[in-house]
């Protein structure tokens, strides 16, 4: 008689197992991974050379516009994570992993993890761009290490919205669509001109979003400038928008595979 086992992977093994699926899924979607980089690369290239001697005649709009380029650079790439996460609970392989003893919710931290290290990367190589056409912060060595540091907790926070967003969806491409809303908000920010450069009703909206206080932190942590409350403000908003994600994808993962 063959012995059975009802022992259940550890936590660790299991999460590791997830996290290396999500990365080799992403490797092999090497043209989303290119967009993410490359889309971000040519706004910042258009904003530099296009409309950075109108908005800016002093020669130096690209060490204004760059932390603002790598919000939306980290917003771009942690929208595929909504993708992603439909289609595993569209495609049936959740029901799948419910049938193995194993933690089946590591889809979700596994999709989650892989994002972070795929958008970090994207990050670096849009600063190294940067630095090659002009871009020339004044940071110490413990203003960079602060400054990614508030960039990783940022897409650690819009990669689980965007888990949630998935989780939610009717589909992969209703994942995409309402994804894709979230990636104006750098636009009515300080990400591209001063909000006190817009009109009084917008720069209250402008003010008083998540994104400004982010990128007005790793501005000043980058290039010097005064940072004021923005400190608390970026932390105070990308912790709350975490723990929000957070509860509301894991009670949509229970409630959808476990009637499932």
């Amino acid at each position: 008689m063959t012995p059975t086992t009802s022992k259940s992977a550890s936590f660790l093994v299991t999460n590791a197992v997830f996290i290396g699926r999500s990365i080799r899924l992403s490797l092999r979607n090497a043209e989303a991974l290119l967009m993410a980089i490359l889309l971000p690369v040519l706004l910042m290239l258009m904003f530099t050379y296009v409309f950075g001697g109108a908005i800016d005649t002093s020669g130096n709009y690209v060490n204004y516009v760059v932390p603002g380029i790598i919000l939306l650079c980290a917003g771009f790439g942690s929208s595929g994570t909504a993708v992603d996460v439909a289609l595993d609970m569209k495609n049936g392989i959740v029901d799948r992993f419910r049938t193995m003893p194993i933690r089946s919710l590591g889809v979700i931290t596994g999709h989650v993890v892989a994002s972070l290290a795929r958008n970090l990367l994207a990050t670096a190589i849009v600063i190294g761009v940067a630095l090659l056409v002009g871009f020339r912060p004044s940071a110490s060595a413990p203003e960079w290490l602060a400054a990614v540091a508030v960039i990783a907790l940022f897409i650690l926070a819009l990669t689980w919205l965007f888990a949630a967003i998935g989780m939610v969806a009717g589909s992969p491409s209703a994942a995409s669509g309402y994804g894709f809303i979230l990636l104006f908000l750098p636009y009515l920010s300080s990400a591209f001109v001063p909000t006190d450069t817009m009109p009084d009703w917008l720069q209250g909206v402008a003010d008083h979003q998540p994104i400004t206080p982010v990128i007005e932190l790793i501005r000043g942590l980058l290039m010097g400038t005064p940072i004021g409350s923005n400190g608390w403000l970026a932390v105070g908003w990308c912790a709350a928008i975490l723990l929000a994600s957070v509860v509301w994808c894991l009670a949509a993962f229970r409630r959808k595979a476990g009637r499932r």
